[in-house]
């Protein structure tokens, strides 16, 4: 098991870990009963919160914050020498906390994504852990939910009595839902995003090979051109930039001061 614990990567802290202390650490959560919230940050997550100040407020108010891709774990061993031999990759995350669970006896509930995401994702789910038990399930609302609506969604998902809440919204909606909704759902609300529609089977996943070379976005850029591209053009040459300043020390964005959103978002 590694642990590190949390080091800066643009002004935000990255938990320099390995599946099985993040693991440990959610199913520990959930066990006892806590507010947890966790996300698993590429890099255009963490230059969410690298460029908006506000929002690097609410991740580093997170509870666990893993290096979901190859570039951030390569920052962290850069810049710490943490010499982590692997990502902690969302989808494969998912998959060992549900496995845990299932040998726990500890139900999930899905949040976000579509009604047939759900399914075809709680299916696949449990086919692959047959133990595993789902206590329920909501898709996304695509829109900001009223102070109602949200308390109504954090009622529905703690009476189900599931233990483990797995949140796809999309990133950085899902950061928010995770960080606004921390302390009215005492449970794991893990921020998984896109591994909804890679288990679910609707969305395909990068070759191995693409994967340890840094290159999955290249994979989804391929995939969805016309949504993507804008966002890698500008994202990932920004990322290099501005480890590049941070590692001569020049730029360290840990040194500004965190500025609390002015008000909820509430992304349902």
């Amino acid at each position: 098991m590694i642990d590190f614990g949390r080091k800066n990567i643009l002004g935000i802290g990255i938990n320099a870990v390995d599946y099985e202390a993040a693991v440990e650490k959610i199913i520990t959560a959930a066990k006892e009963k806590r507010p947890f919230a966790v996300s698993a940050l590429a890099v255009h997550g963490v230059m969410t919160g690298a460029t908006d100040r506000a929002h690097r407020y609410r991740l580093n108010k997170l509870d666990l914050v893993v290096p979901d891709g190859q570039p951030v774990r390569w920052a962290l061993n850069r810049l710490y020498k943490t010499e982590l031999k692997d990502r902690v990759y969302g989808p494969t995350l998912t998959l060992k906390v549900c496995e845990r669970a299932a040998e726990e006896g500890l139900s999930i509930y899905l949040y976000g994504s579509q009604a047939d995401v759900l399914k075809k994702f709680g299916e696949n789910l449990c086919k692959k852990f047959p133990k595993l038990k789902i206590a329920g399930s909501q898709p996304s609302k695509f829109r900001q939910v009223t102070e109602t609506e949200q308390i109504e969604i954090a009622e529905t998902i703690k009476e189900s009595g599931a233990s483990i809440v797995l949140v796809g919204l999309g990133c950085p909606r899902q950061e928010i839902f995770a960080f606004e909704n921390r302390n009215l759902i005492a449970m794991p609300l893990m921020a998984v995003g896109a591994a909804f529609d890679f288990h679910a089977g609707t969305l395909p996943q990068a070759p191995e090979f693409l994967q340890k070379r840094g290159l999955e976005w290249f994979y989804r850029l391929v995939q969805e051109p016309k949504r993507l591209w804008k966002r890698y053009a500008t994202t990932n040459p920004h990322y290099v930039w501005m480890i590049m300043l941070q590692f001569f020390g020049i730029k360290d964005l840990s040194q500004q001061k965190l500025i609390p959103p002015n008000e909820q978002m509430r992304f349902g």
